[in-house]
């Protein structure tokens, strides 16, 4: 089924660069590939991706998955609403739109375009990246992203003519926009130095501004800086009153965050910060204030996290009021809306959501329509009702309006999708991982399917930095599920489902425990009939991308098929680009001993040795500043310099595109119509496709 002819990739120039770690040297022949902008890489990129798209081309079936998709895609999705005053404010994609619209509507009359981000560039790849209503309804602060970048272009439009102010903000990068009267605070870095890489570039020294309407970037006030300290992440935000300024600080070794606060209503405490919590060992975040006192979510002494309530004026922790304590299940999210708090909780990765007062007392559970996902239930204190989005994994996203005063939830918006989810079945079932760790894991498949041990199966994980993966509606993979495929879905450790507990046991020294997780659900698939190796795909992107880089480099012979997409490959200087630093307390770093030495033994580039491994299409852009195409060029070349075996070894490089953020329509048609026609083409399966 697969192209037959083997094929030739292009050369790729083996340095002798050799670097010394702790006595250990580790090769790095293909270092200049990290030069991304050099004649030699961009020709290599050119050639690789002409060996892809060859070999994708001649795959008979490829055009008609392609259609299929795009039929498939061609329904009417919508954000969830947020009430802006008289208005609502929503964002709604007619089908095949490269952007979402944003629509704002009054009352029951017609909606009307707010912005519409297919207008931002010509070929659909510049994203609306956020947006932020100021507290009197008047101005709209809007973030853009080109081609999938993390920078962010910040502008503001009056919305009482829907013009676009002349100012706009650069280097914006992991940044909130919190308004205050006739302004707002953001996070920034310094533009890049002459000759430098944007895109690349190590980011260093995050700065907190306060920007003016009607002024220009230059003239924006400093609010925070810290000289001494080159890592780290800088947030500010402000209560809905107006009344208090947090500050969220990292410092990019622990995983978590401190807190400041400061009064701006209090001219003796309007330039000083008082400190909340000042350890960077847990996660901590500010949901909103009642009357001096600030709530804070936190897994301080609570793995599950809890909410209390903390005096800015006597923050010392025997002050601390508990609102929510821990539960049995994780408080995955919370919100402060309509005079009462809103909490979602995780039960064995699917979503619950209870409704307390502001004090903590409870009020009732909010219905949901099934297993799955919930989202969304924020809004302002004043608000009589907000909207959520509900979802599973055969279930289209719906957008429900929820009446906090009647615990009432009525369907705001429900997509028509040529799919009947009475077709398919969800079961979740707990197998052992290799060290008797029970892990739960979804399997979704059409009713009937026989288990024969020859079904198609796509398992897909992630695995780290407290990241749920909870049920949710792809269109994409209901592609595959039509055409016979079963989908797996497995809650690794690392992950958040469970708690902090659960995520450090996937943290440094101990991230094998992922591996081993995702290598053990294989196996689960093929003992219990599912499939078998020459019918199973893995993969994963990002932190997951390195999940699916590790199982093959230490299982060749797992599957027939993986799937890294953006991900972390070179374990020992991922640090060295972008916002990597971010990610040492989840990984460690090369620069520490111990971690090094942890690192080695599982990181993806450096573990290929001469092996037949699956067939491997890594996929990256060309654009993504957060995980580099670095990692995937160096592996995809030394890859395809390992493979012993017949298997394809390529490498899909999209243009003008980013991490997967904002990615247009179009292109996430094309690259998922390539990733199905690698999969059934190596699996030498034929679908059906409608």
């Amino acid at each position: 089924m697969a192209p037959n002819p083997p094929l030739k990739y292009p050369a790729a120039r083996r340095t002798d660069q050799v670097d010394d770690y702790f006595g250990t040297k580790v090769p790095d022949p293909y270092r200049w590939l990290e030069s991304l902008d050099t004649p030699e890489t961009k020709a290599w990129v050119t050639a690789e991706n002409e060996v892809t798209f060859g070999y994708l081309g001649q795959i008979p079936f490829r055009d008609k998955i392609r259609d299929r998709l795009t039929k498939l895609w061609n329904y009417e999705r919508y954000g969830v609403p947020e009430q802006v005053g008289e208005r609502l404010v929503f964002s709604k994609n007619d089908g095949l739109q490269n952007q979402a619209v944003v629509y704002v509507q009054t009352g029951a009359g017609e909606p009307q375009v707010l912005l519409d981000p297919n207008k931002f560039s010509a070929d659909g790849t510049t994203a609306l990246a956020g947006t932020a209503f100021s507290n009197d309804h008047r101005y709209l602060a809007y973030a853009t992203s080109g081609g999938g970048s993390d920078w962010h272009k910040v502008k503001i439009m009056d919305l009482t003519t829907n013009k676009t102010l002349p100012e706009t903000l650069d280097w914006v990068k992991v940044s909130g926009t919190s308004w205050v009267k006739n302004g707002f605070y953001y996070s920034r870095y310094d533009a890049p130095k002459a000759g430098e890489n944007g895109l690349a570039g190590k980011n260093e020294f995050h700065k907190v501004y306060f920007h003016q309407l009607n002024t220009p970037q230059s003239a924006d006030k400093l609010v925070y800086e810290d000289k001494k300290m080159v890592l780290g992440f800088r947030m500010a935000d402000a209560t809905e009153d107006e009344r208090l300024l947090t500050l969220s600080l990292t410092d990019g070794k622990a995983d978590g965050n401190r807190l400041l606060v400061r009064d701006l209503r209090d001219p003796k405490q309007a330039a000083t910060w008082a400190t909340l919590i000042s350890s960077y060992e847990f996660q901590n975040h500010v949901i909103g204030n009642v009357g001096g006192e600030v709530l804070v979510y936190t897994n301080y002494k609570a793995p599950r996290f809890r909410v209390v309530a903390i005096d800015p004026k006597k923050p010392a922790e025997a002050g601390w009021r508990t609102v929510l304590p821990e539960a049995k299940d994780k408080l995955e999210g919370i919100s402060q809306v309509g005079g009462h708090l809103v909490a979602t909780y995780l039960h064995d990765a699917s979503s619950l959501v209870k409704v307390y007062d502001e004090a903590g007392k409870f009020q009732h559970d909010v219905a949901l329509p099934a297993i799955g996902t919930a989202s969304g239930f924020g809004g302002r204190r004043t608000d009589k009702a907000v909207y959520y989005a509900f979802t599973s994994f055969t279930y289209p996203t719906t957008i429900y309006k929820y009446d906090l005063a009647t615990n009432a939830s009525t369907v705001f918006r429900a997509p028509t999708v040529d799919v009947n989810p009475d077709d398919y079945l969800t079961t979740q079932i707990f197998y052992a991982s290799k060290d008797g760790t029970k892990i739960p894991m979804f399997i979704i498949h059409k009713k009937g399917v026989k288990l024969d041990g020859k079904n198609p199966t796509y398992l897909y994980a992630y695995g780290g930095f407290n990241i749920s993966l909870t049920p949710g509606f792809s269109v994409a993979r209901m592609l595959w599920l039509e055409n016979g495929g079963v989908l797996a879905i497995p809650n690794l450790r690392g992950g958040g489902e469970y708690g902090e507990a659960w995520h450090q046991a996937g943290m440094t020294p101990r991230k094998q425990n992922v591996f081993d997780d995702f290598i053990a659900a294989a196996e689960y698939l093929k003992i219990s009939q599912y499939t078998d190796y020459e019918h199973l795909a893995i993969a994963g992107g990002s932190n997951g991308g390195l999940l699916v880089g590790a199982a093959m480099t230490q299982r060749p012979d797992l599957c027939k098929v993986a799937l890294p997409a953006v991900g972390v490959m070179d374990m020992l200087r991922y640090q060295d680009f972008t916002i990597g630093w971010n990610w040492a307390p989840e990984y460690g770093t090369s620069k520490d001993a111990a971690q090094f030495a942890n690192l080695y033994k599982f990181s993806p580039l450096h573990n290929l040795k001469p092996a037949a491994y699956p067939a491997t299409m890594v996929t990256t852009a060309d654009h993504d500043d957060r995980v580099v195409p670095a990692h995937s060029f160096k592996f995809a070349a030394a890859l395809q310099a390992a493979n012993t075996g017949p298997n394809p070894t390529l490498i899909r490089v999209d243009v003008n595109a980013g991490h997967g953020a904002g990615k247009s329509t179009k292109l996430q048609i094309q690259e998922w119509a390539d990733v199905w026609s690698f999969c059934f083409a190596n699996m030498n399966v034929t679908p059906n496709v409608k």
